[in-house]
Order: C-alpha cells, then structure tokens, then sequence
C-alpha cells in the first residue's frame, strides 16, 4: 500500500540554495513529467518567493534577467517549448481585475504558473498543483511543499528521490 506524501519540507540555506531548489524542480517538470503547473507561493515579503521563481524560469532554459512583476501583476517567459508566467497579485485591488487582463489565456498544457499572493485572486484562478509554503526560520528559510494533485505528487515524489 502507497502512503501519500502530505508535505514535504526542506532547509535553504540561502539565496543560491533557493534558486537550486528552483532549478531541481524546473528540470523535473521539464525532463520527467513534461507537462505544466499551478503553483501557489506564500509567504512574508522577502521570504524568497521570487528567488524561487527565479531559479525555476532560468532552469527552464530562461537566459535573461528575471524580475518581480510587483507592479505589472505577471512575467511572461515564452521560451521554446514552455511558456512560464510569474505572477505577483500583491497589489491587485479586485480580483475580477484577473478576468479583464484575460487570466484563463496563461494556463495551459505547457504552461508554468508561479502565483504569489494567491488568495488575492481568489474566485478567479485554477486550483493549484502545488502549494509552496517559504517561511524564514532566522538567517535561513524553509520551504514546505503541500501537494494537491497527482502531478505534483509525482513531482514530490522525483524530488526525494534526486541526490
């Protein structure tokens, strides 16, 4: 009998260790299970929300600058063979905003969203695959994984398994 994975939770020790983890799971989205996600980020401003974000796009084969969208709401990435969009709904006052920028064009079967703030969006977006939880725990932060659908539990399930 398969026990289900409920959360998984690691240690980051700094930025770099962020954008690794960004990296790992790009390359298992990108390489193992080649198909798009939702992903929901919480935490507190400067938890490394964006820093994640940021390893996930470059190792999705992104070779420029990666910004927070704080003030334009979304990033787009359209890269070759994968459309990641980085979303930061901070300062959105109406979630009905989402409809008139036309949300449901940036989910897809190749694409990649990373949505912080998520529950300012609420009514308005997909359910996630996946929610990521970065708290900081002193100089470090750690970072618990929640999974909510088959994909990420697959996803989860390739990152313990990466040495």
């Amino acid at each position: 009998m398969n026990k289900k994975l409920t959360a998984l939770t690691y240690e980051l020790i700094d930025a770099e260790a962020t954008i690794a983890m960004g990296n790992r799971l790009a390359n298992i989205i990108r390489n193992d299970l080649k198909q798009g996600i939702v992903v929901y980020l919480n935490g507190d401003l400067g938890a490394g929300k964006t820093t994640l974000t940021r390893g996930f796009v470059q190792g999705m084969g992104h070779k420029g600058n990666v910004k927070s969208p704080t003030y334009t709401l979304v990033e787009p990435y359209e890269l070759e063979q994968w459309n990641v969009y980085h979303f930061d709904l901070y300062r959105l006052a109406d979630p009905e905003e989402l409809e008139y920028m036309g949300i449901r064009d940036f989910f897809g079967e190749k694409c990649c969203c990373f949505i912080e703030w998520p529950e300012k969006g609420e009514g308005f977006l997909p359910k996630p695959d996946l929610i990521i939880n970065l708290e900081y725990v002193g100089l470090e932060r750690k970072i618990t994984f929640a999974p909510k659908t088959s994909l990420s539990e697959q996803l989860l399930d390739k990152l313990t398994h990466i040495n």
